[in-house]
Order: structure tokens, then sequence, then C-alpha cells
């Protein structure tokens, strides 16, 4: 890391985010997470997707948000991405290396991943590390060929469905203490898995307990807070906002409770579980409000949100903010009640959502690094074996987590009057969908049969 040596080092800031800069990484002032956060896109090829304008807000509370917007960012702000190579070279750092400016076009064939195609072998996946702490070139050497640290075996064949059973091996039967150096391509994947003929094979042995660990770490019971209300009854503003505040506090206890049972439990401090949690309660509650207590939330607590009436007065002062959300709610509702998430699958979404490395003031980011990745793999295994004939089920699902991660963000923005408005108008909208459409269960089964 490159940092100043003089005092006047403490008041630069980020030209990304706005957050303290630490340096010049890759050309520019940046501070430790956006370096790191270009670093990981450009190494791991990533394409991301904006689900608004193209023009989201960058800031340190508001940078992990959208993840297309910060790297357009970097790039448009003169991040060298040719920088990555050297700067991870053993014996020194390429220091004359500066920002670039390039066009609208490079831009454009960076974000969308072109030029990431042209460069990368026909039919491997790009081998460069997700990770700070992999191999000293990231797996990446002259040409972007593969270095032999990326490569686990020139002479064994890829798998069609995109990592080789060698891989799997590393990131699910190794101890953790394993520096991981492979992460998929999510949504070159997402592109090609549509073309291939999807093969019969069996799950890979270690997934299935690692997902029973999961599952059994959840509290599946229904909730225990009272929902039931008398007919004719005219439930008020203050009362439906009052059971909402009841609702969120079991749900949080749950996710407290859940934590304390997860399979990992000791493999991270206290501190850093309480850092998660403090980050991602709300998109924790939400996903399992859309999954395993959605038969609850989009039937009893529908029913009491039907018995409030707002008033004018709050129709005509309800905000964008809350008419963004209440539409990105509706349309990721009707995206779960699509997919039928199983339990399982929610299992591992929920605990890859939660180990973010990315989340501020954490200790141990290497570690989990190497949790997230362990279960990203043992998802995928478990939803293409379990699913062959739906080959780009496993991105789809994945791609529900940034929309989770962006409703919750936007949901701290609504004031706290107007959120009984916000949940009637949104269970009213799904519970008539439901009604239009009800031939199937609820969007999340009851389990899957044990294999």
């Amino acid at each position: 890391m490159d940092t100043w040596e003089d005092d006047a080092s403490d008041q630069r800031t980020c030209l990304i985010c706005g957050d303290r800069a630490t340096g010049l990484h890759y050309g520019i002032i940046s501070c430790e997470g956006c370096k790191g956060f270009f670093k990981r896109s450009i190494c791991n090829k990533r394409v991301y997707r904006c689900s608004r304008d193209k023009n989201c807000e960058m800031s340190r509370k508001q940078r992990n948000r959208c993840q297309y917007c910060r790297l357009l960012k970097c790039l448009q702000m003169g991040m060298n991405r040719k920088a990555i190579r050297e700067d991870g070279m053993p014996g020194g750092r390429n220091k004359s290396i500066g920002p670039v400016q390039i066009t609208e076009e490079e831009i454009e064939r960076i974000m969308t991943g072109q030029e990431f195609k042209e460069d990368a072998p026909e039919h491997t996946w790009g081998n460069n590390g997700d990770s700070d702490h992999s191999s000293p070139s990231n797996g990446a050497s002259e040409g972007n060929q593969p270095s032999p640290a990326s490569t686990l075996s020139s002479n064994r064949s890829v798998e069609m469905n995109g990592y080789t059973a060698a891989l799997r091996d590393q990131y699910i039967n190794t101890s953790m203490s394993t520096h991981y150096q492979l992460l998929p391509h999510l949504f070159s994947y997402a592109a090609q898995s549509g073309l291939l003929t999807p093969q019969p094979r069996s799950l890979y042995p270690q997934s299935h307990p690692l997902v029973l660990q999961l599952v059994a770490a959840e509290d599946l019971s229904p909730l225990t807070t009272p929902m039931l209300i008398e007919d004719g009854y005219k439930v008020t503003q203050v009362e439906l906002f009052a059971l909402l505040c009841r609702l969120a506090d079991e749900l949080l206890f749950r996710q407290i409770s859940w934590i304390k049972k997860l399979p990992f439990f000791c493999e991270l401090s206290i501190e850093d579980y309480t850092c998660l949690l403090s980050s991602t309660w709300q998109e924790l509650i939400l996903l399992s409000c859309l999954t395993i207590y959605s038969a609850q939330i989009f039937g009893d607590l529908a029913d009491v949100t039907a018995k409030y009436t707002p008033s004018d007065d709050e129709l005509q002062g309800f905000s964008e903010d809350g008419m963004e959300v209440m539409e990105r709610l509706i349309y990721l509702f009707r995206k779960f009640h699509q997919l039928k998430i199983s339990n399982e699958e929610y299992a591992c979404m929920k605990a890859i959502n939660f180990l973010n490395q990315d989340i501020r003031g954490l200790s141990n980011t290497s570690q989990l690094e190497q949790l997230n990745k362990r279960y990203w793999y043992v998802c995928q295994d478990y939803t293409e074996y379990k699913y062959p004939h739906q080959p780009k089920r496993f991105p789809e699902i994945m791609m529900c987590l940034p929309e989770i991660r962006c409703i919750a963000g936007k949901l701290v923005n609504v004031p706290l009057e107007q959120l009984p408005l916000l949940f009637k108008a949104v269970l009213h909208s799904c519970k008539s969908s439901l009604t239009s459409y009800r031939t199937g269960p609820s969007p999340c089964v009851t389990g899957s049969s044990g294999n």
C-alpha cells in the first residue's frame, strides 16, 4: 500500500467515495475499500448491473449499494486496470503508473464484459484471484493466461458447468486455512449455461451435509407475534406500526439465535459477528419474509393491513423513496414466487449474504471470504444437482441478493410514519398476484428430500 509520509495525508479523500484515502492505488488517490473493490472486479472479470439510471450516489455509506456505478466511477476517475498485475508482482510496485483516460467505448466494453470475453481462453473461466490474500500474481500472468498458481492441473478436462472437480474439492473439502484462488464468473456462467444440455450427475459428497447444517440452524417454526384481528375492527396507523415493530423484534431475535447455531460460529470473533449483523439484519429479515415466513407475511399480516385505511394526507405525503421501495419489493416477491426457493437454497443465500467481507470494520476479512466462497460453491452444486433442467437457476437466485441489499438500503430513507402505508400497498399487491395465479405452493417450499 502506497501511503503519504506527511501529516496532510489524513486530509486526503478517496476520489471514488470520499472516504479517507490511504494512498495512490492503481493511479489515483483512493481508500482501501475502493482499491480492493476495483482489484476484485477486474481480476474476476465481473459484470454488474445498475437497477436505476447508472448514476447512483457514491459515498462511504452508499458505495456498496450499487457495484455497477462504483466500478464505473473507478474507471471514469482514471483507475488503471493494467496496473493491477504490476502492483501484485513480487519485488515492489510500479509507481510510475498513473491515472488513465479511456474512451466511453472502452468503458462500455469493460462494464458489459465484452473485453473480458475477448481476452478469455475458449471454454475456460477467468482464473484470476478474488482475494488480496491469494498468490502474489493474483492468478494472472503475461498475456492474460492462467498462471501455474491458478491452474490446478493443465491436463484435466474442464467441466462444462464451469469449474473443475478439483476446484470443488479445494473449496468444499480442504481446511479453511487454505487460500482460495478462483471464483466462477457468475454472469458469464448465466449467459453460457443456457446453451448446455443438462447432464445428470450426483451431488458432490460434502455439499449435502454442509447444506443440512445451515438448514438445521434455521428456526422454521411459525412466527409467534399475534396477527389475528376480529372482523369489522378498523386498524389504526399507530396500531399497525406497533405490530410491524413487534414483528421486526421477533425476526431480529431469530437472526441472533441463528448466528449462534451456525456451523462456523467458532471461526469468527464476536466483534465480527456484531459488525456483520448490524450491517445485514434488514437484509436477513427481508429474505426470510420472502421465503420461510412468506405464508404468514403475505397471509396473516396482509389481512391485518387490509383493515387499515390510510388518510388522504398519508396518501398524498407518500414519498418517492417509498414508491421505489414498493415497486422493488413487488418485483422481488414475484421473482421469489416464480423461483419457489427451497429451504436449502434459502439457507445458503442467507449465509452468503451475511458473510460479506466488504463491510467496514471487520477484522478477519480473509476468513470471511473463504467461508463465503465455500457456501457459494455448495449452493451452486446443490442447485445444479437438484434442478438439472434449470441451468440458469443458480445465477438467478444469486442475482436476487444485490436487489435485497439495495431495497434494505433504500428502506432506511422511508420515513417511519409511512411504513404502515408501504406495507399495506406491497402486501395488497402481492396477495392480489397470488390470488390471480394460485396454482402452486408459497414462494418457499417446505424443503427438499434428502439426497
